[in-house]
């Protein structure tokens, strides 16, 4: 999930040392509301060895999910402070894929489209009827993906200093179809 945080280039990380970040994301699956309570994590394995995973969680569980990785910030000196929860993510009524990655030696198996199809059944199997993502406007092949899977344009955003497209998908498409 680091990785993402590099992607989005967020200016509160500038000046924040690499690890910082990985420490935070440790410290917040150390609290099991991630892994199942507030949200829902999914990897991939190849070999015993994960290759990919996706984080996704309800609409409504965004702030419970923003203050989990508060609270596993607190006792990092360069990031304790930072507000980089301040622009909400998710649409109303959808089960949001707030991350997704995959090893790069990896890309290009389905790894990908797997976790995505086993993230829309979790969400369908919740009551779900909408899977939403943000993808940055600069990630075209991250776009044309999903947009492969059935995500259609539901608005647009800013996270951050980036643009966002917000695309959506019924969860009772198939998606590996």
């Amino acid at each position: 999930m680091s990785l993402i945080y590099d992607e989005m280039e967020l200016t509160e990380f500038e000046s924040v040392p690499d690890e910082d970040p990985q420490q935070m994301i440790r410290n917040a699956y150390q609290r099991r509301a991630l892994l199942g309570y507030i949200a829902t994590t999914i990897v991939a394995e190849v070999d015993d060895e994960v290759v990919g995973m996706a984080f996704a969680y309800p609409d409504t569980n965004e702030t419970a999910v923003n203050r989990v990785y508060e609270k596993a910030a607190e006792k990092i000196p360069s990031i304790k402070d930072v507000d980089f929860f301040a622009d909400p993510e998710s649409f109303d009524d959808e089960f949001y894929l707030d991350s997704i990655a995959v090893d790069d030696s990896y890309r290009g198996f389905g790894i990908a489209t797997k976790l995505i199809q086993s993230i829309a059944n979790h969400a369908a199997d919740l009551g779900y009827h909408t899977l939403g993502l943000n993808v940055d406007t600069l990630n075209p092949l991250a776009e044309k993906l999903y947009r492969r899977l059935g995500f259609e344009n539901a608005g647009k955003i800013m996270i951050g200093d980036h643009h966002y497209r917000h695309l959506q998908v019924s969860t009772a498409q198939k998606v590996l179809a």
